[in-house]
């Protein structure tokens, strides 16, 4: 289906309508909080908000990654944040990130507490903060910080672009899915190319490039993001199958998707954790095969 009505943009736009869509009741041209809302604050220096969508996966990803590796301080409180009604404009999260998107991070564990927005920025903070998953210099640590903001400038033509007009949109507009539908795919065979010599994004190392890109990137070539394997032909990009299958497999990634996850599976939905025996108790909740 094509946009059969012709649009002109007036000389200056005006918010007077809803704009339609899954999120058009969370969707406003202003920032700052609508309503007043504390944030929970729970026992462990570090204090997560957020919503398991890729960018909330990225951050609980890699404090599950800490932790495997015996980094006792990465323990964290993941808290939900309901996206979609609202919570993000609450007053306390809007002083965690202005932005008011998820994920949001608060480290308390110093005499002056310290807030993170952006999920590329608090990748970045945690893994200096705890020495791992980044090289300390050099050509690799270029390397990787190069991929990691490939990523996060890559993923909103991913997201925001494609996911929108292909899922989420009240119409479907050819010329929009086409256009972003071509990026998504350009991005897709960026990854391929490179990881046909790379084992990793930075070579045999495994690091925050690679947690950041494997929940977008991962899940669009698993089929899982936005329903659009088959469209997209996910499965001619090997090299990125490969590397995708070899983190899913990986038990603290594993761990990570599941975190702040409200949908899916049952066993797949742990939506707070505030210590790491939720996993062992989200387990013996499942009813035996």
């Amino acid at each position: 289906m094509t946009d059969a009505s012709p649009y002109t943009p007036p000389s200056a736009w005006t918010w007077n309508k809803a704009s339609g869509g899954r999120f058009a009741n969370i969707n406003r041209p202003i920032a700052g909080a609508t309503h007043e809302k504390d944030l929970p604050v729970g026992r462990h220096p570090l204090q997560l908000y957020s919503l398991a969508t890729p960018n909330g996966v990225k951050v609980t990803v890699l404090l599950e990654e800490l932790l495997a590796l015996g980094h006792a301080g990465a323990e964290y409180d993941a808290w939900l944040i309901k996206i979609n009604e609202g919570e993000q404009f609450g007053s306390g999260f809007v002083a965690a990130n202005p932005n008011s998107k998820i994920p949001a991070l608060w480290d308390r564990s110093g005499a002056t507490p310290v807030r993170v927005f952006e999920s590329g920025a608090i990748l970045l903070y945690l893994a200096e903060k705890f020495g791992a998953f980044v090289p300390a210099g050099g050509a690799a640590r270029a390397e990787c910080l190069s991929w990691l903001f490939w990523q996060m400038g890559s993923a909103p033509f991913v997201g925001g672009g494609f996911g929108h007009f292909y899922a989420y949109a009240p119409t479907k507009i050819e010329y929009a899915i086409d256009r972003y539908a071509m990026e998504a795919k350009r991005q897709l065979d960026v990854l391929d190319r490179h990881l046909a010599d790379h084992r990793y994004l930075v070579g045999d190392d495994y690091t925050i490039a690679d947690m950041a890109i494997w929940p977008w990137y991962g899940a669009l070539a698993q089929g899982l993001l936005y329903e659009a394997g088959e469209f997209l032909q996910v499965q001619d990009y090997a090299h990125v199958q490969r590397w995708t299958a070899a983190i899913a497999q990986r038990p603290a990634a594993q761990r990570g998707r599941m975190v702040n996850r409200t949908w899916g599976q049952p066993a797949s939905q742990l939506p707070e954790r505030h210590d790491a025996a939720d996993f062992d108790t989200l387990a013996a909740r499942q009813p035996a095969p």
